[in-house]
């Protein structure tokens, strides 16, 4: 695969109800790929940051698989974010864990959710739910995520071109929590307020 063929093109939405966004895809004939799983994301950095610094990502995921992604060279339109991505699954998270951090990355964030994946229109449709939040990704040329946007019904839905981790520094510094990970447990006893 070429790399202009790697480019991830989503919208990222903020979708407090997610029952509302089911109901949705069910009345529009979404098929259900993927049922509600938990995800475990480690993302990794240089000692001195660098990969943050170039708006790289390097991330090990856990779910049903295990994955490592690497990102890069991101733009927004509209809201869309845009942006070259590489993924592999991999036979073992926690030895592609050691190979990292051999390799002389460390783990920078650890943060959770639970996604649940659906199929529309040649789009694919996320319902993520995070520790201070739910949110709906749509995945798919930009034509297609605006079609699948208003025939769900949400456009209305604020935008958010931010990553799920520069939305949580941006929760951290609102609520002023003293945490490095967004897991469940570091959310437990933090009222999160209506942040968006």
């Amino acid at each position: 695969m070429k790399d202009d063929e790697r480019q991830e093109v989503e919208v990222k939405l903020h979708t407090p109800d997610l029952s509302k966004i089911r109901d949705a895809l069910e009345a529009a004939g979404a098929t259900l790929t993927k049922p509600r799983v938990f995800e475990r994301n480690l993302r990794y950095d240089s000692a001195d940051g660098s990969l943050k610094t170039a708006g790289v990502v390097l991330r090990l995921r856990q779910d049903e698989a295990a994955k490592l992604t690497y990102k890069a060279d991101s733009s927004v339109e509209s809201g869309i974010v845009s942006r070259f991505e590489a993924e592999v699954e991999v036979s073992d998270f926690e030895t592609m864990d050691v190979i990292l951090r051999r390799l002389g990355y460390k783990v920078a964030l650890i943060y959770e959710k639970y996604r649940t994946t659906y199929e529309l229109d040649g789009a694919e449709i996320v319902l993520d739910e995070l520790p201070y939040g739910n949110f709906t990704e749509i995945e798919g040329d930009a034509a297609t995520i605006e079609r699948v946007v208003e025939r769900l019904g949400l456009g209305g839905c604020r935008r958010m071109p931010g990553s799920y981790v520069d939305i949580f520094a941006d929760v951290k510094a609102r609520l002023g929590l003293d945490v490095r990970d967004c897991t469940f447990e570091a959310f437990e006893d933090v009222e999160v307020v209506e942040l968006f």
